[in-house]
């Protein structure tokens, strides 16, 4: 069993490039915790990162970009959907580092829908970003290293390699927790996030190298076969323990990983989810994604109401980003929150 100090230190085994601003806050939520009738909720402000509006990418990306200028490499490939907080991030960090960001992205519903959240980010940034359709992605992605290369430039594809990173970072988040709630003299019994495999792999394999009771209970953004999940996860993790020298190993019975918060889907709002964004908003005035962090709070929510995480239990919740993606999801928002437009038409005549 290691302290939170010699995780620390070994997470140091791995080269990084200073992104993020950490360790990031822990807050104390008492108006959330009365809601949920538990005695004390508390947020890691992992959205606090720091780099262009923050999130859990940019912790990771310290060792994600040091991998890649060991690398040589002068420029990133990326992408995911045109929401991607992760895409974000990552232009935002290639620009901080004086690299170029290239972005393919799929051309979904929300690029439909125009300039906006993060695709509007992304240009801000000074991200190239290019559309393809989702069955093509990957390709396109192998296609344009080749095509950077033979320009004579070193890309480096942000890939399986840096999930393994992520776990590093993620070590680090939770020995970073750990000394937090220590100085409040605390004990979490419950550690909830969105997360499909790095973040939640780094909890896990954090909390088990610290010898923590804590339970990390992970709710997964995409529809992935439960057994596959629990398997990756594992496997992110003891790679990140391999690179840090823990003589640990995190194993797929240790991991909760769910999937009861989808909700419709990968992307998509769920009622449940946009109900728990206006709970979040409106007792401690934090913002969170409507189709991550939000449906991860909705299914920590769901848990304690349910008596699944008993009343007595003190609970985090690892937010790990996403507000920006809120301007592409107005109308669902809207729509959820019931929200109205009152117009003043001539206020001396008392007329509203």
């Amino acid at each position: 069993m290691l302290t939170p100090e010699a995780l620390l230190k070994a997470t140091e085994r791995l080269p990084r490039v200073d992104l993020a601003e950490l360790p990031t806050p822990l807050h104390e939520c008492p108006n959330l915790a009365r809601e949920l009738g538990v005695p004390r909720f508390f947020l890691k402000r992992d959205d606090l990162t720091g780099l262009a509006f923050g999130g859990n990418k940019t912790r990771k990306f310290c060792f994600t970009f040091a991998d890649a200028l060991s690398q040589g490499a002068d420029c990133v490939i990326t992408g995911a959907a045109s929401q991607s907080n992760h895409a974000r991030q990552a232009a935002a960090a290639a620009a901080r580092l004086g690299m170029k960001c290239y972005l393919v992205s799929r051309w979904d519903h929300r690029a439909q829908l125009g300039f906006q959240g993060n695709w509007l980010l992304d240009c801000v940034l000074g991200a190239e970003v290019r559309f393809v359709r989702a069955e093509d992605q990957q390709q396109a992605k192998l296609q344009l290293v080749e095509e950077l290369r033979a320009a004579g430039h070193h890309p480096y594809l942000i890939a399986d390699r840096a999930n393994a990173l992520g776990a590093v970072a993620y070590a680090q988040c939770t020995a970073e927790l750990e000394l937090q709630l220590r100085a409040r003299g605390v004990e979490a019994d419950y550690v909830g996030v969105c997360s499909l495999e790095g973040t939640h792999a780094g909890l896990a394999l954090g909390v088990k190298a610290l010898g923590l009771k804590t339970r990390v209970i992970s709710w997964r953004p995409y529809d992935w076969e439960q057994q596959t999940t629990l398997e990756h996860v594992a496997t992110l993790a003891n790679q990140a323990a391999s690179w840090l020298d823990l003589p640990l190993r995190v194993t797929p019975e240790e991991l909760d990983n769910r999937i009861d918060a989808l909700g419709p889907g990968y992307g998509l709002p769920s009622p449940e989810g946009l109900e728990a964004l206006h709970l979040m908003a409106r007792t401690e005035g934090v913002l969170l994604d409507p189709v991550y962090t939000a449906k991860g709070f909705a299914g920590l929510c769901a848990a304690i109401r349910s008596g699944e995480i008993p009343a007595e239990s003190t609970v985090v919740f690892v937010h790990t980003g996403g507000a920006p993606a809120m301007f592409a999801y107005s109308h669902e928002l809207a729509q959820a929150g019931g929200y109205t437009v009152k117009y003043v038409e001539d206020l001396s005549r008392g007329v509203i």
